[in-house]
């Protein structure tokens, strides 16, 4: 089992990220310095309720690539449930805002793509290792 922050402590945090982001059109510092991020909009899976959380995203073979890893924990988070229930969000990537279809790369293409991040950022080789479950990963193509 893996240890990881609760609701109102990741909520506070993905705040103050989500507000540098918009203050210094999508650079931010802290963790994700230097790595691109985007702010993901989906639809709650149960509640309907609007949705924000920002994320690390890759461009691998051309595809624009979000991972659903959550540090590693056993648990998916709570964006993926959001997608599988609703395919369609609305993406921030530096000033320009748009909507994205979503498509759940099937486990064969998963396992082509995850080498490929975990080259480029081996957090993510390590956040595999710490959970049983296979880490999804989500393509967003603009709608």
């Amino acid at each position: 089992m893996t240890d990881t922050p609760d609701a109102a402590y990741m909520n506070e945090f993905n705040k103050g990220i989500v507000e540098e982001f918009r203050s210094n059109a999508g650079v931010v510092g802290g963790p994700f310095e230097g790595r691109p991020l985007l702010l993901l909009h989906t639809t709650g899976a149960t509640s309907g309720q609007p949705r924000l959380a920002p994320l690390a995203y890759f461009t691998v073979d051309g595809k624009l690539i979000i991972i659903g890893s959550k540090a590693g924990a056993d648990t998916n988070p709570d964006w993926v449930h959001n997608l599988r229930a609703n395919p369609r969000a609305h993406i921030e990537v530096g000033t320009d805002a748009y909507d994205v279809t979503v498509r759940e790369l099937p486990l064969e293409e998963r396992n082509e793509l995850y080498p490929k991040i975990v080259a480029e950022a081996p957090g993510f080789g390590e956040y595999q290792s710490k959970t049983s479950r296979v880490i999804p990963l989500f393509e967003l193509t603009r709608a």
